[in-house]
């Protein structure tokens, strides 16, 4: 049975205390299982929104509540055809939830321990709340708001380290649904904890991108990337991942990736930086305008001038060191009257003519600008003789 208990001499703060199980899992892991009120999570756990603070720090990590897909489970909460949602919530619980055991069971299996979980009910603003919902904050909102005295509900819990492994923890639960990848890339950079391998792939894109959108002071591209803490941007995350990711594999980053250890991110950072520094040098009719009206900040054109980067990376390159920016401009104004970014045709090798806003974020199209670039790129540099 919950039970409250408040001892005012001690200065003990309210506690909630449930029945519950504790599973072993993995190494060092354990999962809490129990049943409460839907009403009373509130009282335990908020939602940790994905937001940015005022230093471009990265904060939570839900989505926003869906209100049709709210409003849907309401309705059926409040139907009288014995409503059911069998589905566990899950939530991260913080350090100063405890797990009390209970006199062992002679029958019990190794791996499950009886007792009570005592979780804190503090007053005050949802984010001091020890809980934090990684899954079902949608039911969680239906029965909130549900015109209905009660509804039971079965919770899996675990205590987390830290906001680094609630962010884990939520993108490892949530990895199997149609979770948004923009929202993947945004929390990749700040989580930590053994990830599948697909999402360790991810992690240094990821990472870079944050640096190349956040980077007020480095940055040409500060804030010009769609994420979902910054909509406004007019360059899609995904384009961006493209490009780094490109080059992260056989490009200009390739040499900093150091797989014996912690990649060079630095340097990386500095090289991607200069380079488009140089960009919005040398196309500033084009720069930071939606794609509609400059194909130069679509999906075909950050792509293909990240491979770009990568010729003159090779051409340029010295050992370790990294090429500056007017380095970069001066090799990109010899082709850059080739360009057709907002307006023009351009013609390429296969014989296609191409209007400058009928290029599509398609490999093909991608690949005839690439070739475009890098081929007018070497001839020039062949008749400067290097």
């Amino acid at each position: 049975m919950t039970k409250t208990r408040r001892d005012n001499a001690a200065g003990t703060a309210p506690e909630l205390r449930l029945p519950a199980l504790k599973i072993q899992q993995g190494r060092g892991r354990s999962l809490y299982t129990f049943a409460m009120d839907g009403k009373l999570v509130p009282q335990i756990a908020t939602v940790s929104r994905i937001r940015r603070d005022d230093n471009t720090e990265l904060h939570g990590y839900q989505r926003p509540e869906v209100l049709a897909h709210v409003a849907a489970i309401r309705r059926y909460i409040e139907t009288d055809d014995s409503p059911l949602l069998p589905n566990a919530v899950v939530i991260a619980f913080d350090k100063r939830v405890r797990f009390e055991p209970a006199p062992a069971a002679v029958d019990s299996p190794g791996y499950v321990e009886t007792g009570t979980l005592v979780i804190p009910l503090i007053d005050g603003p949802d984010h001091r709340r020890p809980g934090f919902i990684v899954d079902g904050q949608q039911r969680c909102a239906a029965i909130r708001d549900a015109n209905i005295d009660a509804f039971p509900i079965s919770i899996s819990a675990f205590i987390a380290n830290d906001t680094a492994d609630q962010r884990s923890q939520f993108i490892l639960v949530n990895n199997t649904k149609a979770l948004p990848k923009g929202l993947i890339h945004e929390l990749l950079p700040g989580a930590s904890g053994a990830l599948p391998a697909p999402l360790r792939v991810r992690q240094l894109p990821a990472t870079l991108l944050e640096m190349l959108n956040f980077d007020e002071t480095r940055s040409p591209l500060h804030r010009m990337i769609q994420t979902p803490t910054n909509p406004g941007g007019y360059i899609k995350d995904n384009s961006v991942l493209r490009m780094l990711e490109n080059s992260l594999s056989d490009g200009a980053l390739y040499r900093f990736r150091n797989d014996a250890a912690l990649p060079y991110t630095g340097e990386m950072f500095t090289l991607l930086a200069n380079f488009w520094a140089a960009v919005k040098q040398v196309f500033p009719d084009a720069w930071n305008k939606p794609p509609r009206r400059s194909r130069l900040m679509h999906g075909a054109g950050i792509i293909s001038m990240g491979y770009l980067m990568d010729a003159i990376s090779h051409t340029r390159g010295d050992g370790d060191g990294v090429i500056e920016p007017d380095e970069f401009a001066a090799d990109l104004k010899v082709i850059a009257d080739d360009c057709r970014w907002t307006e023009g045709e351009w013609t390429f090798s296969d014989g296609a003519v191409r209007k400058w806003n009928e290029i599509q974020n398609t490999p093909r199209d991608i690949q005839r600008v690439a070739d475009f670039l890098q081929n007018r790129y070497r001839y020039s540099q062949a008749r400067r003789g290097r």
